[in-house]
């Protein structure tokens, strides 16, 4: 498999690792990868591998079978060898952009207390689809409690359960279309804030910010209605 480094160490920008196989799509297979793969609906990362002798761009970072991941060129010309030894760089910028949009999309369930239907995120902007009948009676208060959630700085960590303690915590999962990562039979969960500041728990295998102040302001867009009882909700952050 592929060590995840991405999930205990977020803010890792470069890694020297090696390649140990390579997909009949050409993707490249590393033994460890700072890349986040592609899934929950957060992007794959992109940078660039540099080897003795080459480099490559990479567009994009996807799961690839046995718990793996392939890094995917950017265009055709010079890979690295299998049992190459090579440095990943990571696109900070962008990934950066992920965590803090991705880290306000929990929050922004926590001020929209409804079950998530979807969700996905840019580096751009953000959404979440919310079973919502009736649309937000009050957009900028909505707005506000999030800005104030983000600017309290509250931490953000991790821990581990098991898929069976999981089973017996369904109230966990706010997500109604994406089942939680489960794999080797552990659950990561994402908290925000501690004791009784905490204000949500919820599995997940993305990239956060360690601490909710680094999102910085954001703001709400329209609000479409998608279907009969589905409502999506766009986050920007105002930088």
């Amino acid at each position: 498999m592929t060590e995840p480094l991405f999930l205990n160490n977020p803010y890792a920008t470069e890694l020297e690792t090696q390649i140990i196989d390579m997909t009949e799509e050409g993707g490249l297979i590393p033994s460890a990868s700072i890349f986040y793969a592609t899934g929950g609906g957060q992007p794959g990362d992109s940078g660039r591998l540099i080897w003795s002798g080459g480099e490559v761009g990479i567009a994009t970072s996807v799961k690839a079978e046995r718990s793996r991941i392939a890094l995917v060129p950017d265009a055709p010309g010079p890979i690295p060898a299998i049992g190459q030894t090579v440095t990943m760089k990571l696109d900070w910028m962008r990934r950066f952009r992920h965590m803090r949009i991705h880290t306000a999309l929990h929050l922004l369930s926590v001020v929209i207390p409804l079950p998530v239907s979807g969700g996905a995120i840019t580096a751009e902007k953000g959404r979440l689809d919310f079973d919502m009948p009736e649309a937000l009676a009050d957009k900028d208060a909505v707005a506000e409690a999030l800005n104030e959630l983000i600017r309290a700085d509250l931490p953000v960590t991790e821990s581990w359960i098991t898929a069976a303690e999981l089973e017996a915590n369904p109230d966990l999962v706010k997500t109604m279309s994406v089942r939680p990562p489960t794999g080797q039979g552990k659950v990561r969960l994402v908290r925000i804030g501690e004791g009784e500041a905490q204000v949500d728990l919820q599995p997940c295998g993305g990239t956060h910010v360690a601490r909710t102040a680094e999102i910085g302001p954001v703001s709400l867009g329209k609000i479409e209605k998608k279907g009969r009882q589905n409502r999506r909700v766009n986050l920007f952050l105002d930088d």
